[in-house]
This record gives structure tokens, sequence and C-alpha cells, in this order.
């Protein structure tokens, strides 16, 4: 059975359990952080790299983002010689299923992506795993570039679980980014391209709309 349909077979299994997977875990608005960059005077680009389950979702919920140039599913955390579909299938690779995030920080700030991070594109206390997907390269992973993208990012995950957003503590990884594998083509746009497909509808989709629905400012209908 090839992977996308073994991601299929769990999705039925998880609707047939009466749950829809993948959504964020907090049922109330996550906060803005209360650390975070000053939005630019100028237009410009800058990059934030993310791990949180399936990238199809995580791609496409940042596709849809104010100030977002471009999402590009890959891999990060492991090396160049294994950073193939199949391979990070195995959960053996040291790899996460990663979204390469470009944006303009004169129209979006990076603590603004975090909390889009944290709200609708995934579960950030599930460990290992999203909704019916399970294994280390499912895992929620922060890749920061520089000590801001570090401090913005730890600053907030201390915030939100001091808070007690979550009903369980953040399991999210703060490392550092050692490089970015785009994934083959045709992950790329998954979502945007298979619409109808069952694990978008139930999974993924439903990312999408509470976006438009938390975030309406932030929300861009491409």
């Amino acid at each position: 059975m090839s992977k996308v349909s073994v991601r299929m077979f769990a999705m039925i299994l998880t609707v047939l359990a009466g749950t829809i997977a993948c959504q964020a875990g907090s049922k109330e608005p996550v906060p803005a952080p209360a650390v975070d960059q000053t939005k630019a005077a100028t237009a410009a680009k800058q990059t934030a790299v993310v791990a949180g389950g399936c990238f199809w979702g995580v791609q496409a919920v940042f596709q849809h983002v104010k100030g977002v140039l471009s999402a590009t599913s890959g891999y990060s955390g492991g090396s160049a010689k294994n950073a193939e579909y199949e391979v990070v299938s195995t959960g053996e690779t040291g790899h996460a299923e990663s979204v390469q995030i470009v944006y303009d920080p004169s129209r979006v700030t990076y603590g603004e992506l975090l909390r889009v991070f944290f709200s609708v594109a995934h579960d950030p206390t599930q460990l290992n795993r999203q909704g019916p997907d399970q294994g280390t390269q499912y895992r929620s992973v922060i890749f920061y570039s520089n000590p801001e993208q570090k401090k913005i990012a730890e600053a907030y995950i201390a915030q939100l679980d001091s808070a007690k957003v979550f009903p369980r503590s953040i399991v999210t990884q703060v490392v550092p980014m050692k490089a970015f594998y785009p994934a083959e083509a045709y992950h790329q746009n998954y979502a945007a391209a298979h619409p109808n497909n069952p694990y978008i509808l139930f999974n993924d989709a439903p990312k999408v709309v509470h976006l438009r629905q938390e975030f309406p400012d932030l929300y861009a209908g491409k």
C-alpha cells in the first residue's frame, strides 16, 4: 500500500471514530505573541520554516496568509541524501515534513506567522503525530535561522504554556535551521490541486476555513 493510501485509510478510520483529525488543539483564540519583531518600513523578503504534520495542510494555510510570498513543502532536520518522500515516510531519516515560508516583513511579522502556526495550522500538543499521521516525520518544529527568530519562538511557547491556552503542554521543538529540501513536484500545492481528495476535505480544508474565521485581517483568498 502506498503512503498516500495509508493516509487515506487512516483518515477513514478517524472519521469512523467520530473525530476530525489535524485540528488545532485550542478552542479559544490564541493570543498574539508578547515578543515579536517590528514590522519593516519597506518591503523585503524573510524566510521561516516550520513543521506540523502533513505538509499539504500547513502549506495550504500559509498560502492564504497576507504577506506570504510563497510556501513550499519540503523536508528539514535530516540530510540531503535522504530527503525523499518514500524514505522520509519511514520516520528514520531525522527529517520532518516542513514548509518554507517566504514572507514580506512589512506586511506580516514572524510572530504573526507563529500565531497562525499554533492556532490553525496544527496541534502543537501532539507528540510525533498529527491526527491520523504518526511518526517523527510529523513532529512539531520551528526551525529558526537567526537569534531573533529563536527568541520570538521560545518566548511565545512560554507565553502560551504559562497562560494554559492549550489543554496540554506544547511539544514543539525550537531548533536551528540547517537546510531545507523542497519536496517532489507532486507534493507542491497539493491541497489546491486536489480539493476533493477526502484527506484534504477532512484534514486540511477546515484549517483554511479556520484561518479565514479566526484571522480575517490576515486571510488572503488566493
